[in-house]
Formats: structure tokens, C-alpha cells, sequence
């Protein structure tokens, strides 16, 4: 199976996806030691999604993420670039609007969305920026985006700690749980890469989001940034 290098081809990206998206969403539960329900609750809290409102839920693999969405009576557009990760999560979810789109070039048309949001995807697009600024195009003005992504723990001996388990502690595990190692291995090395979490509020403040705030979940490993669409 392929595992995407740090120059995050789109073609690798999405293939090493691909390989995982039968056992994706347990393997998360146990990297994370069963953090990521805790996370997902708090991305639906940030994102307040209301009845009828239209949601994109960018980078949503199988659908998991965009559950508390649908559940306020949203309509949800759960969309990422893995066929793979759509066709398993079409299984579980048949009747959610599934849709392939590159976060880069989304297929929709300006101003589409009350709330766009993006879970644990953003670090895998080639062009960050260029895809906050697609996240823009397509929210309507006074519209919000939700971002969660890992981040750096703020407690230096917490840094450590979890970069140490990032190192040495996740690549083993992941060979216990996952179809492929090697896709945790970059996954691994693509958090160590990623900005921290002022770094990625002046990139939102950049691609013209207004109103740009964060807030750390389990003390930093985890950033959740909001901002909103003048």
C-alpha cells in the first residue's frame, strides 16, 4: 500500500486513504485513546449546525464526522477526495450526499454553505491556503468555518511526551490495528510539520476570515480554530 510523502501529492494522499478506510475510524479510537469521540463533540458544539441549515463537512471519510450535523436536522454535505473512504462511508450512510471534491478546487458554487468545517484534513492538502480560500468562496457571507487539527501541546512536558509517543509509541501500534503502518508513520510525521496554532489563525486571517479565534483540546494536541465570513 502507498504512504503519502510530506510534499503531500494529491494522488499519493488519497490512495494511502484509500488503503485504510475499512478500519479508519477504530483505528483512530485507539491512536487516540478514545480522544477523538471527545473532539468530535466539541467540533459540533463550535460548529452549532441548526435545522436546515446547509453544512460542508470537507475531509469527512466515511461520514463519522458529520453525524452530529445531520442529527440537528442539517443538511450535511459530507465530501473528501478518497474514493475509498466515500464508497465505505456510502455503506454505512446511504442516504447522506456523499461528494468528491479536492479542497483545493471544491465543486461548489459561491456562498453555498451556513458552515463549512474540516476534521484532521487540512494538514493533508498540498495548498493549505489556497484551500482556506476555497473554504471562503463557498460559505455565505456571515457564515463560519470550524477547523480542528492537531496542534502543539502548550505544556512543554507534555510536548514531550507526545512527541515522544508520536515517534515511537504510535508507528508500533499502528501496525497492531491498521491495514497500513506506513500511513501513521506520515501521519506521525505530517503533526511534528504543521504550524502551530497562531501560525494557522493568521493563514485563516490571510484566506480573509474575520473574527479568528482558537481553543486547545487536551492540552494542545489538538486546536480548534473558528472564524467567520464578513
Amino acid at each position: 500500500m502507498t504512504r503519502a510523502s510530506l510534499d503531500k501529492q494529491p494522488h499519493e494522499v488519497a490512495s494511502m486513504f484509500d488503503g485504510v478506510a475499512k478500519n479508519y475510524d477504530l483505528t483512530n479510537d485507539v491512536l487516540s485513546l478514545g480522544q477523538d469521540r471527545v473532539w468530535r463533540k466539541a467540533v459540533a458544539r463550535a460548529v452549532n449546525a441548526r435545522p436546515a441549515e446547509k453544512i460542508l463537512d470537507l475531509a469527512a471519510g466515511t461520514a463519522t464526522s458529520s453525524q452530529p450535523f445531520a442529527a440537528t436536522g442539517a443538511y450535511v454535505v459530507p465530501c473528501d477526495f478518497s474514493l475509498g473512504m466515500l464508497r465505505e462511508g456510502k455503506k454505512r450512510h446511504p442516504w447522506m450526499p456523499f461528494t468528491a471534491g479536492d479542497a483545493t478546487k471544491l465543486p461548489f458554487a459561491d456562498a453555498s454553505f451556513d458552515a463549512v468545517t474540516i476534521s484532521f484534513g487540512l494538514r493533508n492538502v498540498q495548498d493549505t491556503d489556497l484551500a482556506l480560500r476555497e473554504l471562503y468562496r463557498v460559505t455565505k457571507p456571515g457564515g463560519r468555518v470550524v477547523i480542528c487539527e492537531f496542534s502543539h501541546p502548550t505544556w512543554a512536558p507534555l510536548r514531550t511526551v507526545y512527541t515522544e509517543y508520536l515517534m515511537r509509541a504510535l508507528p508500533p501500534t499502528a501496525r497492531a490495528v491498521s491495514s497500513n503502518p506506513d500511513a501513521y508513520v506520515y501521519l506521525a510525521e505530517s503533526i511534528r510539520a504543521w504550524p502551530d496554532q497562531p501560525a494557522l489563525a493568521a493563514r485563516l486571517q490571510g484566506a480573509g476570515w474575520s473574527q479568528v479565534a482558537w481553543r486547545n483540546l487536551t492540552g494542545g494536541i489538538v486546536a480548534l480554530h473558528r472564524g467567520v465570513r464578513a
